[in-house]
């Protein structure tokens, strides 16, 4: 069986990648595709467990603050067992991944927000993930007080209807989120060829096009 294909979406907070990743989705299994979704932290038993410590603004009330490498650690354990466990069976089955936030999160958040260098960052994902690199990601990045902003009221409607508060990160001061974003352009700039940006403050559909036309134009894994 012909091996499957690995999309990555990468990208701020409130810059549309989930909505993005479950419309492409429906795309690609409108085709006939086996499509698995995911994203990271979580998917995983233990990746669940990970994300409420990493993503739940409470967590450091009860554990303490959180040390930039160990929060680098856990990302990447998390992302060991996604590999195991579902990543790589579905990439051996056929099935299109469909993955929010990889590496380049690490790369980004870390290397670049947490300022622990990206260097730091690509040999844990050496050693933690096999060097397993997707086959093309995504990075939506309209301008970063648009993607701020969004994430930032998003997040307030999701604990007034759900209870869940995963804001820990949105805490952070814009010139944290200033390094992530410049983070985001240097990698896209290093790996043109995997790495597909999308910068406009667009419509849903106008950006769901575009990604369309990007991902058939790369996408050769045959239909079932």
């Amino acid at each position: 069986m012909p091996r499957g294909y690995f999309i990555t979406f990468e990208g701020l907070d409130g810059s549309g990648k989930t909505t993005q990743i479950r419309r492409l989705a429906a795309a690609l299994e409108a085709e006939g595709r086996r499509v698995v979704v995911l994203r990271q932290p979580g998917g995983t038993a233990l990746g669940n467990r990970i994300r409420s410590i990493l993503l739940d603004s409470k967590s450091e009330a009860t554990l303490g603050p959180i040390a930039p490498a160990a929060e680098m650690a856990l990302m990447f354990a998390d992302r060991a067992q996604s590999i195991a466990e579902i990543i790589l069976p579905a990439l051996e089955e056929g099935s299109v991944v469909l993955c929010d936030r990889y590496t380049d999160s690490s790369e980004a958040y870390q290397g670049g927000g947490r300022q622990l260098g990206s260097e730091r960052i690509l040999a844990m994902h050496a050693a933690a993930c096999d060097n397993l690199q997707p086959d093309l990601t995504i990075l939506l990045l309209p301008p970063l007080e648009i993607s701020l902003r969004r994430a930032r009221l998003r997040n307030r409607r999701v604990v007034q209807r759900q209870g869940t508060d995963e804001n820990r990160f949105e805490r952070e001061s814009d010139e944290f989120y200033r390094r992530i974003y410049e983070k985001y352009e240097e990698i896209a700039a290093r790996e043109p060829q995997r790495v597909i940006p999308i910068r406009d403050d667009a419509t849903l559909d106008e950006i769901q096009g575009c990604i369309w036309n990007v991902v058939s134009s790369h996408l050769t894994v045959p239909t079932v």
